[in-house]
This record gives C-alpha cells, sequence and structure tokens, in this order.
C-alpha cells in the first residue's frame, strides 16, 4: 500500500512467456498488494510462467478477446480486489515497472487521479528503438487528439497507465473496442467526466520480443484513433450521443 492505498498491478498478455519475469521481478512489492495476469489466450506458456512465478490471480482466456478485450478483464478483476489504484503495464518488458512508485505516488497523493508514463517527454523515444513511421504517426495523431479534445498530453499512445479506481468505476468501459483503440477511448471518456491527467518521463525498449502491432494493423489503429478524436467534439458540441459517454 502507498498512503492507505491498495495498488493492484494489471497485465494484459498476449505470448508474454520469454519476458514476462524480467518485468515481475522489477515490480515495486514494497507497494504492490496484488499482480493479475491476464492471458489472452497465447500460443506460448504465458499462463506457466505466471504460475512459476507465483503470480496469484491468473486469466486465461479460452478465445483471444484482443487488446481491449483484455484490459476489460484486467479491470474487472482489479475492482473485485478493491484496488485503490490500478497500474495497467504491458508484461513485454517494453516499459520499466520501476516507474510505479513514481506514478502511483502522483495517484496516492491525490494530486491527479490518472498518470501516463510518456515515451515522447524527452528523447526516449527514438532512443529506446521506436520506429521512426511510429514516432511520426504518434506525433501527427496525438496534435489531432489536443485538438479534438482540448488538451495537451504528450502522447495518447503509451500502454503504461496508472489510475484511481475511482476513475474505472466512473465510466463505462463495457462498449469499448475490444481492439487496439480502446486506449483512445478509455482517455476521452476520461476527459469527458472531467478528470484531469497527469504525465512522467519514461523511457522505452524495443526489441525483439517486446509486443508491436504491424504496419496494417497501425493503420487501423490510426483510423479508430481519428473516429474517437470526433466522436469526443461531436458529442461535446451537441451534434450526436455516443453510448461511450455513458455513465456507470
Amino acid at each position: 500500500m502507498l498512503n492507505g492505498k491498495k495498488i493492484v498491478v494489471v497485465l494484459p498478455a498476449y505470448n508474454a512467456a520469454r519476458t514476462l519475469e524480467r518485468t515481475y521481478n522489477e515490480i515495486p512489492f514494497e507497494i504492490v498488494d496484488d499482480v493479475v495476469l491476464v492471458d489472452d489466450n497465447s500460443r506460448d506458456d504465458t499462463v506457466a510462467e505466471g504460475q512459476r512465478l507465483g503470480i496469484k490471480h491468473i486469466i486465461k482466456h479460452e478465445v483471444n478477446k484482443g487488446y481491449g478485450g483484455n484490459q476489460k478483464s484486467c479491470y474487472r478483476k482489479a475492482l473485485e480486489l478493491n484496488a485503490d489504484i490500478v497500474i495497467m503495464l504491458h508484461p513485454d518488458y517494453q516499459y520499466t515497472p520501476k516507474l510505479i512508485v513514481a506514478i502511483s505516488s502522483i495517484i496516492a497523493n491525490e494530486l491527479y487521479p490518472v498518470v501516463l508514463a510518456s515515451r515522447i517527454l524527452g528523447k526516449g523515444a527514438l532512443r529506446g528503438g521506436m520506429p521512426m513511421y511510429k514516432y511520426v504517426a504518434n506525433r501527427m495523431l496525438t496534435l489531432f487528439e489536443n485538438i479534438m479534445l482540448g488538451q495537451k498530453l504528450s502522447e495518447y499512445h503509451t500502454g503504461y497507465r496508472a489510475f484511481s479506481a475511482d476513475v474505472i468505476r466512473s465510466i463505462d468501459f463495457t462498449h469499448n473496442s475490444d481492439d487496439f483503440v480502446f486506449d483512445n477511448e478509455m482517455i476521452s471518456q476520461i476527459f469527458m467526466n472531467g478528470f484531469e491527467i497527469a504525465e512522467v518521463t519514461c523511457p522505452t525498449k524495443y526489441f525483439e520480443e517486446a509486443s508491436s502491432i504491424n504496419f496494417s494493423r497501425s493503420m487501423k489503429y490510426g483510423r479508430g484513433v481519428l473516429r474517437v478524436s470526433l466522436t469526443h467534439r461531436f458529442h461535446k458540441w451537441g451534434l450526436i450521443s455516443s453510448k461511450l459517454y455513458k455513465k456507470q
């Protein structure tokens, strides 16, 4: 715990057997109370590796539900465990768990209810091996999102996030996509509900075992991001009513 807040780390996993141990071993268990591993019907030994490491809460999807579908299971389980702070961390070791103390402190001290670990603040993304086309796309999409959502985030696309459980309870993520655009829909919902988001600089690593979507999936994701941004703006103007912003 931190300041009396129960901290639960959720790991949305797909074929993460080779990187799970490195990720798990860097989790600061002096403050983290529980870890939840959700395996999205991996083709490798992710579940067995999680069991070997002693992870108590393991959920295995019998069919692949997608990245967004995986997160839905993660957050439901974290709330079931009565988490006060939920950390979403990819188990592919692209992001360092060593930042958990810092990002948890921001929420535990009630400075901000949501924290994103940004690869773009500083020069960590390119230094860590982010492909140039992804970096450029990240910057262009982020600019468009900031304009449409009226915000000033450095990036919307990080897979390393921390939430007050109250924030998760306040939004209805059941209507969100089961694909990668789930992340952007959730940020849109958070801002629509009037919450603020903090960012911290995060180093990142791109290597063979780290997960990454291919070019065609990236294009699909980009179109989804544009759709979410426009939906947010049109809903804000009262031109449409989107189920994304339905209250829990």
